[in-house]
């Protein structure tokens, strides 16, 4: 196997950068996401109690949407070690390795599971918990402000050799293609 390229985006746009930058797509998503939806359901009494679930959830963010990537693997029976720690005493987070090279079509899957199985469920639950969609609206553009380096691996995936293998590594990902003989 021959590297075709290796992406670590810590390194290319830098720690505060990709904070900042899923910090205002979250913002610019909760903005485009809330007025069309405050539109649909007009002048609708917002529940208050929704705010402790809400902040349950957020906590728990990083473990639902690691999960959700590890998922595919789990569902592909592909072998993944999972560590599992507290993040600053109060917030769990997972981490995953896969013990072998993923496909290309296979990384596209596990890259884009957290959009599947949250974003696109809390849109269609903001349209039918009326007294809590602002709540549901607000989890998900969080969930899409931090899918931010997701769309970002997808973006490196797709540009790929349609035979590439994707392996990761310790701060990012490397993309190889078969040497030829």
């Amino acid at each position: 196997m021959n590297c075709w390229k290796s992406i670590n985006f810590t390194k290319e746009f830098g720690t505060n950068r990709l904070y900042f930058l899923s910090f205002l797509i979250g913002l610019l998503s909760f903005v485009f996401l809330f007025v069309p939806f405050s539109s649909i359901h007009g002048t609708s009494h917002v529940n208050e109690f929704g705010i402790v679930p809400l902040l349950g959830l957020v906590i728990l963010m990083p473990t639902i949407h690691s999960f959700m990537h590890i998922l595919p693997l789990i569902m592909m029976n592909k072998r993944t070690k999972i560590y599992f720690n507290l993040k600053k005493s109060i917030i769990p987070t997972c981490r995953y390795h896969a013990k072998t090279f993923l496909s290309k079509p296979m990384s596209l899957m596990m890259a884009i599971a957290p959009t599947l199985f949250i974003t696109i469920p809390g849109i269609f639950a903001s349209l039918v918990f009326v007294d809590y969609y602002v709540y549901i609206l607000l989890f998900t553009a969080i969930h899409i402000g931090a899918s931010f380096t997701d769309f970002l691996y997808t973006l490196h995936i797709i540009k790929a050799p349609r035979r590439a293998f994707i392996e990761s590594e310790n701060e990012g990902f490397a993309i190889l293609v078969k040497a030829k003989n």
